[in-house]
């Protein structure tokens, strides 16, 4: 049986047919369509897609940093218009820290740019500091942290804001294969005890699996949702898990789902660069 953590229970963020299209040149670019999701609060849901099929620009939207062409977004039923939405936290692929700032300032960076600088504050960070494991490294810079610890800190100061929805793309992309599976187990760890409501984009369908309740399968651009996967696997998940038949069933389903969708892809961007080579 599944066993996810308490409190997953009404739709957190919910998305209605939404959309976004870019002007390129004189061609109207459609990056996403009719994008419709509902989420729980407190539940970890992944998008996976062939390249270029919109899973950043969706994320995004829904952080308020693109405004959507059409469709709407609402999370706990008030509208997301815009950017600064102190419920939602937005982790990028890259860690993104400041050089000159150790790990404790770079985690208040946060609650500093929304003026919530407080000894109470304060003591979230080092709380949240050792909740990513690295108590004893408040001080270190980012150039002495591996890739694996200076992505702890980008999550913790994530965490910083108290949002109550993460956004997360592809935040383990740039780490070997041994720290990125180690950080997949320390997330769901850090996931059980913050109880965030969670959206996960990944190029790695293994890892979706690993860490979602649910999987949505994008299709080539315009991203649509092709399928939606509940991945009915126990909870507390170990890496052991990756070897059982169930788990590799899911990857293997989802990778027939995505496999035409990747070939569409690399068949389209060949007729768009022929196409500007025309022009």
């Amino acid at each position: 049986m599944r066993d996810s953590p308490a409190g997953i229970g009404e739709f957190k963020l919910v998305t209605d047919r939404l959309s976004k299209s870019f002007q390129q040149r004189d061609t109207e670019i459609r990056a996403v369509a009719d994008i419709s999701l509902s989420i729980r609060a407190g539940e970890f849901v992944s998008i996976v897609g062939a390249s270029g099929c919109g899973k950043t620009t969706l994320l995004r939207m829904l952080d308020g940093l693109l405004k959507p062409t059409a469709g709407t977004i609402a999370i706990d039923g008030r509208p997301v218009t815009g950017p600064g939405n102190s419920s939602v936290a937005f982790v990028f692929q890259q860690d993104r820290l400041l050089p000159w700032r150790g790990v404790d300032r770079n985690t208040l960076l946060g609650p500093e740019i929304q003026h919530h600088e407080t000894s109470g504050v304060r003591t979230l960070a080092n709380n949240l500091i050792e909740l990513v494991g690295l108590r004893g490294f408040e001080k270190h810079y980012p150039h002495e942290l591996s890739g694996g610890m200076r992505q702890r800190v980008n999550l913790a100061r994530a965490l910083a804001v108290e949002p109550e929805v993460l956004l997360m793309d592809e935040p383990f992309a740039s780490l070997d294969a041994q720290t990125r599976e180690i950080m997949q187990t320390e997330l769901l760890r850090i996931w059980r005890e913050t109880k965030k409501t969670v959206l996960f984009v990944t190029h790695q369908i293994d890892e979706a699996v690993f860490l979602s309740d649910r999987v949505f399968v994008l299709t080539v651009r315009p991203g649509r949702i092709k399928e939606e996967i509940a991945i009915d696997l126990p909870r507390p998940r170990e890496l052991g898990l990756k070897r059982s038949a169930e788990f590799v069933a899911y990857t293997d389903r989802i990778w027939k789902l995505i496999e035409q969708e990747v070939r569409d892809g690399i068949g389209l961007e060949a007729q768009q660069a022929a196409a500007l080579r025309a022009r």
